[in-house]
């Protein structure tokens, strides 16, 4: 008797990778489409600098403290129904933050939005995984890869053609707004064509742990980002001075949570892996710069030289392209080649193009063009893409195989958080040194108007970047000289996404 043939891959699955890949561009995208967008936010609803910081940090946070517990809820209850919800969510939260009537409305819909991104991103990567056979896995995460490199380019060009294009009059609402028939679309689409599936040995959900480190998080980066405009109030530095305490609590919960069921939040015993610990020390630092970097060249190309969206849009072009090129190169070339090195490279070309950045910002002033800074953002791009591409495979390196995708998934929150600490530091590191710039939109320099105090801010926030370009550098010492393969798990083996692969630090 011969052996029945193997039934034939579903040909459903292609507009599955379609619907999710869709999902993954969205995400991307409202990470990065807004910060271009924010001095038109300004000039409409007269939101303060802090309303704008919380804009993009409450995303970033949301999204962070939600990755994993959204990827543990897709084993438990399903990866299509997690989606489905999840789009159906964030679809919701994008007409919201469109529709949103003041600062407040928006700040609690863009956290709301980063909410519904946690419980849809973790499941990209796990739907594709169990919808694709092993042979065909490679060719959909190099789709993968290139639908996330797209998304952090078209990003801040999409927000600055729909701000600057003004459609209906709306002004800077449409990079929201645009999400909503997208969203209709995929969830339409999503539950037709995706398969559902679970992890039959999926981890318990830490709901403690994810509330302690909310508290403790929000404790240190509320203050730290609203205190400026109290007047730095003793509450605030209580609140901040209390931070630790409560994330030392949320780490004697996590370890005994692991002692209790081997399901809590963070596994805290790959921290002694040194080359693990120090990797999550430089996405820490590393995004913590890219997120106060975003934010201040983004403001002191409109709100500093008085340019438009479209024209800040496209001054980034050259940051993204050299950015994506290094990044390809470093994995697929260099850092098999030339090992940690390259990483430490990118840190000493990425300090280069701040330090060149500040100079041009003092020498130039109000009349710094495109041309003049797109050689400090070639060098900072070239310098993020050796670094961003390869920091997570070089870091995990030295983890045990049974480890590696819950080491993934403290890389992906980890970076998140970077990046919210960043938007909070600028606070101090940028608002704090406006001085004579108006606070509220109202006030707020108008189009095609170069305000002088946002050069001095801008020079001023460049040496934090700098400063913290060097601790990314001597923390990447002590990272392994060659990344080791360690042993892997079965190809066919279901995992959740949210600990399977890094999400990128998202670009200008």
């Amino acid at each position: 008797m011969t052996p029945p043939a193997p039934a034939a891959p579903d040909r459903r699955r292609w507009t599955a990778l379609a619907i999710v890949l869709t999902a993954a561009f969205m995400d991307l995208v409202d990470a990065t489409i807004v910060n271009i967008a924010l001095p038109s936010i300004q000039q409409d609803t007269g939101a303060t600098f802090s309303s704008l910081q919380w804009v993009t940090a409450g995303y970033a946070l949301a999204f962070a403290l939600g990755l994993i517990t959204g990827g543990r809820l897709g084993d438990i209850h399903g990866r299509k129904r997690l989606f489905l919800l999840g789009m159906a969510g964030f679809t919701l939260a994008s007409a919201l933050c469109g529709f949103a009537a003041g600062p407040g409305m928006l700040i609690g819909a863009r956290v709301l939005q980063g909410a519904m991104a946690a419980l849809m991103v973790p499941q990209v990567l796990a739907i594709i995984h169990v919808t694709f056979p092993a042979h065909e896995r490679g060719k959909v995460f190099g789709m993968f890869g290139a639908v996330i490199g797209l998304g952090a380019v078209c990003g801040p060009l999409i927000g600055a053609l729909l701000t600057q294009g003004d459609l209906f009059g709306l002004e800077w609402r449409p990079i929201f707004l645009i999400n909503l028939p997208v969203g209709v679309a995929g969830i339409l689409l999503g539950r037709r064509f995706i398969t559902e599936s679970r992890s039959p040995g999926a981890l318990r959900l830490d709901l403690v742990g994810t509330a302690l480190a909310t508290v403790g998080l929000l404790m240190l980066l509320y203050p730290l980002t609203q205190g400026r405009e109290s007047g730095w109030p003793l509450w605030g530095f209580v609140s901040m001075g209390a931070s630790p305490l409560v994330l030392a609590g949320f780490v004697r919960y996590e370890r005994a949570k692991a002692r209790k069921d081997g399901s809590p939040l963070v596994e805290l015993s790959l921290f002694r892996v040194r080359s693990f610990a120090a990797g999550a020390a430089v996405q820490l630092t590393f995004g913590a710069v890219s997120g106060l970097f975003f934010l201040i060249w983004t403001l002191f190309m409109q709100l500093g030289l008085g340019w438009g969206p479209l024209h800040a849009g496209l001054t980034g072009v050259p940051f993204s392209l050299a950015c994506s090129v290094a990044a390809g190169m470093s994995v697929q070339k260099l850092v098999p080649r030339f090992g940690r090195a390259v990483l430490q490279a990118g840190a000493l070309i990425m300090l280069s193009g701040a330090l060149l950045y500040i100079w041009e910002a003092g020498h130039y002033g109000t009349a710094l063009t495109s041309w003049q800074m797109a050689p400090a953002m070639l060098l900072m791009g070239a310098g993020m893409g050796l670094i961003v591409a390869p920091v997570t495979d070089v870091a995990i390196s030295e983890v045990p195989a049974a480890h590696s995708g819950s080491a993934s998934g403290i890389f992906n929150t980890t970076g998140q958080l970077g990046m919210a600490l960043g938007l909070g530091l600028s606070s101090v590191a940028f608002f704090g040194a406006v001085g004579g710039a108006p606070e509220s939109g109202g006030g707020a320099a108008a189009p095609g108007a170069a305000h002088p105090a946002f050069i001095a801010a801008t020079t001023h926030a460049l040496w934090w970047v700098a400063a913290g370009l060097v601790l990314v550098l001597a923390l990447l010492f002590l990272l392994p000289r060659r990344a080791r393969t360690p042993q892997t798990e079965p190809q066919d083996a279901p995992a959740s996404a949210a600990e399977e692969r890094p999400r990128p630090v998202p670009v200008p």
